[in-house]
């Protein structure tokens, strides 16, 4: 989704570094000048980091998480939100000057498919939530799902936002179609079946390789491709009931794909949960230079929501309860990765205000505008909802390193990770 990343280390330490890339200044004489301040930041956003990348996201995943736990955001916050919509609908990562229109090519579905999930969950907001679909809709590839920006390929992640995009705002993802091929028909096509490593069945790529179209398991890809098989976007209530996983049936010699939306979600389950099993009920990646993995914080919180999203309670709880043992100094004063624990503990059923120890909504209503803070719940409100125990990984790391790299290579940390 859009960039989404976290660390987990010092935010402030590895961005920094990673802005000032090679224009390293020797130890400092005299006659250097003193640093320059930092840039002011909007009054209405979340976060203190640069949001040059990932402003419209991580503000998005705030209100969205916020109203999951029926806390209201300050008007400052939505305003600010509906206020980067550019005048076709679209929505850029980040508008500096809302008074310059929009350059075409910087408009992304993920920005936009996230704002739309989150405006129409607030309410009151449907000319923006209707302006923004119809751009979306103008978005779609001919193999019925979306990429990223204008002529980019489909891709698993930027089809999933925009099909919970659908949801959010009343339409029907099945019936949004190009060339008569709709979301769910792009998903299926970058699912590897029968045919794929026993191990790695039912998973999702985020995009064929471009020489010769084979499909690579990339686990970002496949609690997206969950998510999108049942078109909930991220807001998802936690389940009545319960059921295992089911790695799908392949006689032998079969080369067959799930036939349907809900046997292509629960086939990704499995393939998920037999990795969390594997691993100690977290996911990892490498980070850029790097071939050691490391806990991704921010892709487990969406194996949580996939999970959950397919019914499947009890699996869900289980990295759910890893990410309250290990995940609070990776989400500390990060929105996006506060706001993704959030709504990882709506879809369990958990209580966000005791997350291990840790009252999630404050602490994210504390990165907004000045007075938001939520009150913590009383001791009989926090027992009714339930026991306590992600913009993600990538984000983050995304906002120093595009400073030094360009915006490309960010773009392929958060697609390629898996």
């Amino acid at each position: 989704m859009a960039l989404r990343l976290a660390v987990t280390r010092s935010l402030g330490t590895l961005v920094a570094a990673a802005a000032l890339g090679a224009a390293v200044v020797p130890a400092a004489s005299a006659a250097s000048p003193s640093p320059s301040a930092p840039p002011k930041l909007p009054a209405g956003l979340y976060g203190a980091t640069d949001p040059t990348y990932d402003g419209v996201w991580r503000q998005s995943t705030a209100l969205l998480a916020l109203d999951a736990v029926k806390t209201a955001p300050p008007a400052a916050a939505v305003d600010w939100l509906t206020g980067q919509q550019c005048a076709d609908g679209g929505f850029t990562a980040y508008r500096a000057s809302t008074a310059q229109p929009c350059v075409a090519k910087n408009e992304d579905t993920n920005s936009t498919g996230l704002a739309v999930q989150a405006l129409a969950a607030l309410g009151g907001h449907q000319a923006a939530v209707s302006k923004a679909v119809t751009w979306l809709k103008g978005m779609q590839e001919s193999d019925g799902g979306w990429g990223y920006q204008q002529g980019a390929a489909t891709d698993a992640d930027s089809t999933t936002v925009v099909e919970g995009a659908l949801t959010a705002a009343g339409e029907h993802p099945a019936q949004v179609t190009k060339g008569g091929k709709n979301g769910m028909d792009a998903l299926r096509g970058l699912q590897l079946g029968c045919d794929a490593p026993q191990a790695q069945r039912g998973a999702f790529a985020y995009q064929p390789d471009p020489k010769g179209g084979k499909l690579t398991a990339n686990d970002k890809a496949t609690t997206d491709g969950v998510i999108g098989a049942h078109g909930s976007g991220y807001l998802v209530a936690a389940p009545a009931g319960d059921s295992a996983p089911k790695a799908p049936a392949c006689p032998s010699g079969s080369s067959a794909k799930p036939g349907d939306a809900n046997a292509s979600a629960q086939a990704g389950s499995a393939y998920l949960a037999g990795v969390l099993d594997a691993g100690g009920q977290h996911l990892t990646t490498a980070q850029p230079g790097s071939s050691t993995k490391t806990p991704d914080y921010s892709t487990t919180a969406d194996a949580v929501l996939a999970l959950a999203s397919d019914g499947h309670l009890a699996a869900a709880k289980k990295p759910y309860d890893w990410l309250v043992a290990n995940a609070s100094g990776w989400a500390k004063d990060n929105p996006a990765a506060l706001g993704q624990l959030v709504l990882a503990s709506a879809a369990v059923g958990a209580n966000p205000h005791d997350f291990g120890g840790t009252d999630l909504v404050r602490q994210l209503a504390n990165t907004g505008p000045q007075g938001s803070a939520a009150p913590a719940p009383s001791a009989s409100s926090a027992k009714s909802s339930g026991k306590g125990g992600g913009e993600s990984i990538w984000w983050i790391i995304g906002v120093g390193l595009v400073a030094g790299v360009g915006i490309g290579f960010a773009l392929s940390l958060r697609r390629k990770r898996g």
